[in-house]
């Protein structure tokens, strides 16, 4: 089966590796639209037409099924999305909720999202959490670390200035969802920062899990990887190469 991967940048490469690791798919087809990184900031129509245009891009490739990696996109566009393709489409939000909840956390444990403005603002996360009847839930909007990370800062004192800054009145929480997929590439100074205490919920290693739950299984060997952007393919390539 082909797959493709979805995001706006380069974060959904973190959902791409755990698939490869997985073996679940012969082929992934990844597509960045690196020419109009960052959707975080951007209203919810220009958000959702920029993830049609994707679906046209994705059509091209004859995929049997697509991930929508990025967690703003999963927010706004996935019904529009699944209108315009006669393939499953998945995002990250459902199975990074499910992730969570298999923590077996208590209802009483508390919670922090961390996202872009857009998906902090969809209330997405928050509202799937109190419906399971979380009551603790923080939502924060950190989109200054997605270019931190797309500038290869994954730890030092840049970053570290940066976690102080949104986390220093941040009770530590018991479990944090890591909802943009640029964060998994920092999540270990994350829990560091939090004494590593949290559970940290990580959007490519909860879309397989949620691939699992839906009947796919692993293969006997590694897919092969295509990377496509709408700019500057080849520094996403050498992002790929690092990343992956």
């Amino acid at each position: 089966m082909k797959v493709g991967v979805f995001d706006s940048g380069a974060g959904g490469l973190t959902v791409a590796k755990s698939l490869i690791e997985e073996s679940l798919f012969k082929e992934i087809i990844y597509y960045g639209d690196t020419a109009r990184v960052p959707y975080g900031p951007k209203d919810s129509n220009t958000i959702i037409r920029y993830a049609l245009e994707a679906i046209e891009f994705f059509n091209n490739f004859n995929v049997d099924v697509l991930i929508t990696a990025c967690n703003t996109v999963s927010a706004y566009a996935l019904p529009s999305m699944r209108s315009k393709a006669n393939y499953p489409i998945y995002g990250v939000i459902e199975p990074g909720i499910l992730a969570l909840n298999n923590k077996l956390l208590s209802q009483d444990s508390k919670i922090l999202i961390i996202g872009t403005r857009a998906t902090i603002h969809s209330s997405r996360y928050q509202n799937e959490l109190y419906a399971l009847g979380y009551k603790s839930v923080t939502a924060l909007q950190t989109g200054m670390l997605v270019p931190i990370v797309e500038e290869g800062i994954t730890k030092g004192p840049v970053l570290d200035a940066m976690l102080d800054y949104y986390f220093k009145d941040i009770d530590t929480p018991d479990a944090i969802i890591l909802g943009c997929t640029h964060f998994p590439i920092i999540k270990d100074a994350i829990g560091e920062y939090f004494n590593n205490t949290p559970h940290l919920i990580h959007s490519g290693d909860a879309v397989v899990s949620y691939l699992k739950e839906q009947g796919y299984k692993t293969l006997n060997s590694k897919p092969n990887v295509t990377i496509y952007a709408s700019d500057n393919v080849g520094g996403l390539r050498d992002i790929a190469q690092q990343w992956l």
